[in-house]
């Protein structure tokens, strides 16, 4: 409950959300719809939420191999850059000229480096 009072304090009220088969998420949205005028709509799915569940597997699979991280802030280092290199993937992040660039060309000027040609 105290997850979804933080997410809806952030965020706004959903009209609806997705959760897993999970008794614990629908008791409180139970507990959270049982004070509200208009009920927040559950839609308790076993896979409906696999689209965002699967979004993390690439990086599971080039952390992996890293074994670990020496500390907190390298470790988000990382992970940003990984991320960042997936959303140009995607297409989802785009900056001017990149028609011509590469991805790692791209991820570059993001990042402020400089590669030599």
């Amino acid at each position: 409950k105290r997850f979804f009072d933080k997410a809806m304090g952030a965020n706004g009220d959903p009209d609806k959300v997705a959760i897993d088969k999970s008794g614990a998420n629908k008791a409180a949205i139970d507990a959270i719809n049982a004070g509200r005028d208009v009920p927040i709509l559950v839609l308790q799915v076993k896979y409906l939420n696999n689209i965002v569940e699967q979004d993390h597997r690439a990086i599971k699979r080039v952390t992996r191999p890293m074994l670990n991280f020496k500390s907190f802030r390298s470790a988000g280092s990382v992970l940003a850059g990984i991320e960042l290199m997936h959303m140009i993937r995607k297409g989802q992040f785009a900056i001017d000229g990149a028609d011509a660039m590469s991805f790692a060309d791209q991820f570059s000027v993001l990042a402020g480096i400089v590669r030599p040609v």
